[in-house]
């Protein structure tokens, strides 16, 4: 049997969807011949927790795990209780919060784990000298992660894929950041060089593929997924007319085209203003709560700060309508937003407000699963809103999807295991 050194920052009993990819990998890789071996953090600082994700674990994985000192601690002494997650800065911070926010920046790079890179290099170059391992894998974002994987690349000679769940200098919030031109090269710098040196690098999407490809000729696409069975089981949906957003909404992902459309069919309508309920489940940044209440739609909208997964999938299933939302930014073609692959799985109609030629879009599109409406639509969303209500009504809203076993995450474990064997060979 193979083996696999998983170096990752998220690991139960981390929630949130940075856990999730490969806690699922190494929950299969048994099945295709590779036994995973995981390198975590000691004593993590997760915003968020979950415990029912251990269930997960393999029974009798070796779980390697190292201390970490993260900048938190520090912050704190400055009365800021924690950092907030980056698809969190505060768009009008104070003055100090402006110095905060530059310190992080451009003394972080890549990210606050930075800490972590030196003393594990050191404990698994001694690690993999006594132990035999095949590939090592490390997975971003925090993008430190990877200079982990690139130390040991350089120093041993080791066969090692980078994963990226996220992009690193085209991410979302990167143009948001308070960086110096110096700092802008630096993270382009490491970025280029975690790049060439990889055996190969796995990315969740075909247009962080495309733009990977100048730096190294092994670009794999393999996308998240959903690991729930697909049945067809019948499950008694709620009785309002439920559109359910799942995870986190940041800024960028506020639609206030959204809130103005659902505000003026509530006032033209009032059937669907009783109907009507719009389910917000997970972290909300403060704008779109501030939103929802100039459009005098609250009373419609149920905020949910945050549940379990399993709790997760069982109000995607019963929701009327999933609603999954791009970040209005740049580079929003290639955003591929996790939930998609469970909304998939649950079986229920999509309503996608992102860019109708982008990653998010083809997916939809090729597993005939939803609606997609661009960010500017405000007619095309208003249409489609009245369209599934109508459905709703008439008690035929459903979805008849395809090709989504594809998205098991079972298949695609496969897929990275013939990416490893590939590799080692």
């Amino acid at each position: 049997m193979k083996k696999a050194l998983i170096i990752t920052y998220y690991w139960p009993p981390a929630g949130g969807s940075g856990v999730q990819r490969w806690l699922k990998f190494v929950k299969y890789f048994r099945d295709f011949g590779i036994e995973p071996i995981v390198c975590t953090v000691e004593n993590p600082n997760y915003p968020i927790l979950d415990e029912s994700l251990a269930k997960d674990i393999p029974e009798g994985i070796e779980i390697l795990k190292q201390p970490i000192w993260e900048p938190n601690s520090l912050f704190a002494f400055f009365g800021k209780k924690k950092i907030e997650s980056a698809g969190f800065l505060n768009p009008n911070p104070s003055i100090f919060g402006k110095i905060l926010q530059y310190i992080r920046a451009n003394y972080f790079i890549p990210d606050a784990r930075k800490f972590w890179v030196k003393p594990s290099t050191s404990y698994l170059k001694t690690y993999l000298k006594t132990n035999k391992i095949d590939v090592v894998i490390t997975t971003g974002p925090p993008h430190s992660m990877h200079l982990i994987g690139l130390n040991l690349k350089k120093e041993l000679n080791i066969k090692w894929i980078a994963d990226f769940r996220d992009p690193w200098t085209e991410i979302d919030y990167f143009q948001q950041l308070p960086l110096t031109k110096i700092a802008i090269e630096k993270h382009h710098f490491l970025e280029k060089e975690v790049l060439k040196n990889a055996d190969a690098v796995l990315v969740v999407g075909k247009t962080m593929q495309v733009n990977f490809n100048r730096f190294n000729n092994n670009v794999i696409t393999v996308t998240n997924g959903f690991d729930e069975v697909i049945t067809d089981a019948i499950v008694e949906l709620d009785s309002k007319f439920t559109i359910t957003h799942i995870g986190l909404m940041n800024a960028d992902r506020n639609p206030k085209i959204l809130w103005e459309v659902l505000s003026e069919i509530i006032s033209e309508n009032k059937e669907f203003a009783t109907d009507f309920e719009l389910k917000l489940i997970g972290k909300a940044d403060g704008s779109v709560i501030d939103d929802i209440s100039k459009y005098q739609i609250s009373s419609n909208i149920h905020v949910i700060d945050y549940v379990t997964h399993d709790k997760v999938v069982e109000f995607q299933k019963k929701s009327q309508v999933l609603l999954l939302i791009v970040n209005n930014v740049p580079s929003a073609k290639g955003i591929i937003t996790g939930k998609i692959f469970e909304y998939l799985m649950a079986k229920r109609p999509i309503l996608a407000i992102a860019p109708i030629n982008g990653d998010v879009s083809e997916i939809i599109n090729e597993t005939n699963s939803g609606i997609i409406i661009d960010f500017a639509d405000k007619i095309g969303l208003k249409k489609a809103i009245l369209e599934l209500y109508a459905k709703f009504k008439l008690g035929n809203l459903i979805v008849e999807s395809k090709n989504i076993t594809q998205f098991h995450r079972k298949e695609l474990t496969k897929k990275v295991s013939e990416l490893i064997y590939k590799i080692i060979e």
